[in-house]
């Protein structure tokens, strides 16, 4: 592995960097206060080129590799989360999991207005009693012939509200359980589809999260992504790869808040020198420092290993794992070193503070991330001596 970067690596770097100090920094805390959807600020996203970063050309997409988009993922975060969520969905659960496994027809359909950010993708799997157990579809997609018929609740939808397309995951034959579940596209426009309020959250507040409810919603069999009960498989596959994008969230909240503490540090004078020259400001710079480029270490290498057509499963879930726990830990030390400064909201680090929690709860929350790495640890005996590692 080689993560000095290349030169469109670095291109699309800066230019998400530069788009994001420059751009998305205004009005980014009235529109956190004022839950304020950033309808705009994705607009440009899209003509950047941000909001398909993975999709193939023929397909209207970058065709950028994992590795560019993790970068560009963590610049962005590092100043509006409600953004790079919504970049995220787009990017790692419904673009890629339609060019991945949806028929040619399908691609052409949709994969071009979802690349240009014109159309904003959701990924509907949570349901009131279905979060962490995905196995347990409450929603129905019952096989009419020619048609499903949708009907149940979907929560904690990312671009529910304002979305232009939706995958939908529902359960076809509760007979085969998990084998009888399918992921199909549903145009939010179509009959019986109705959303609840936005919900009022702790972080990411412009972000569009919402309940979705589906009453007798007809939708065509060819809309159904992958072979009859490929749902599920079709689920895990996806949220795999989604778990470096919410990793690279968590990775650039944590670098940008350690930005603003180490700024602040350099410019807050105490005792009459920078309290950056103080060793306990110091050690707290250089724990953060430390925690960061670990975490860092751990993001690209699962990117690397997607880009390279290996497993990455475990990867991605270590990766995500520790990216968020380490943007609790810098975020918390950000919004200490700047003292009272820090709990208001004009110094930017108490909102990067809020939005870090959702990174431990949302496309698998940290005690399931330790599920997969168990279970994989078990099942490959890896890290013993002799082992496949």
């Amino acid at each position: 592995m080689n993560f000095i970067f290349n030169e469109e690596q670095l291109m699309i770097q800066k230019a998400a960097r530069d788009f994001a100090q420059n751009e998305l920094i205004k009005g980014v805390i009235e529109r956190d206060t004022n839950k304020t959807y950033p309808r705009e600020q994705l607009k440009q996203m899209g003509e950047l080129g941000f909001m398909g970063m993975m999709v193939q050309p023929e397909y209207g997409g970058t065709g950028m590799d994992t590795l560019s988009y993790v970068l560009a993922m963590e610049e962005i975060s590092k100043v509006d989360n409600s953004c790079s969520v919504t970049m995220s969905v787009q990017n790692s659960l419904v673009c890629s999991g339609i060019q991945s496994f949806a028929s040619e027809v399908l691609k052409q359909k949709y994969l071009p207005m979802l690349a240009s950010g014109d159309t904003i993708g959701a990924f509907l799997l949570s349901e009131p009693e279905a979060g962490s157990d995905a196995t347990s579809q409450r929603t129905t997609a019952l096989d009419k012939g020619d048609h499903y018929l949708i009907n149940g609740t979907k929560n904690w939808i990312s671009n529910g509200k304002y979305g232009g397309l939706y995958v939908v995951i529902a359960q076809t034959d509760p007979e085969k359980a998990h084998h009888g579940i399918n992921a199909i596209l549903v145009d939010p426009k179509t009959e019986g589809v109705t959303t609840g309020e936005l919900e009022d959250k702790l972080g990411i507040r412009s972000s569009d999260t919402c309940t979705v409810m589906f009453q007798d919603v007809k939708v065509p069999k060819s809309n159904r992504i992958g072979e009859d009960g490929f749902g599920f498989k079709f689920a895990m596959k996806v949220l795999s790869g989604g778990r470096i994008g919410i990793a690279s969230q968590a990775l650039g909240i944590a670098g940008g808040a350690y930005e603003l503490a180490s700024r602040y540090a350099q410019e807050r004078l105490t005792f009459g020198k920078p309290i950056n020259q103080h060793q306990v400001i110091a050690f707290k710079l250089a724990d953060m420092a430390v925690k960061i480029e670990a975490a860092k270490m751990m993001v690209y290498r699962a990117a690397w290993l997607k880009d390279n057509g290996m497993v990455y499963d475990q990867a991605s879930a270590m990766a995500k794992l520790y990216a968020s726990e380490i943007a609790q830990f810098v975020t918390t030390e950000a919004v200490q070193i700047h003292g009272g400064y820090g709990y208001v909201k004009e110094y930017h680090v108490e909102r990067l503070m809020r939005d870090a929690k959702i990174t431990q709860i949302y496309e698998g929350t940290s005690e399931i991330q330790k599920i997969v790495i168990s279970r994989n640890l078990i099942k490959n005996n890896l890290y013993l001596p002799n082992s496949k590692s």
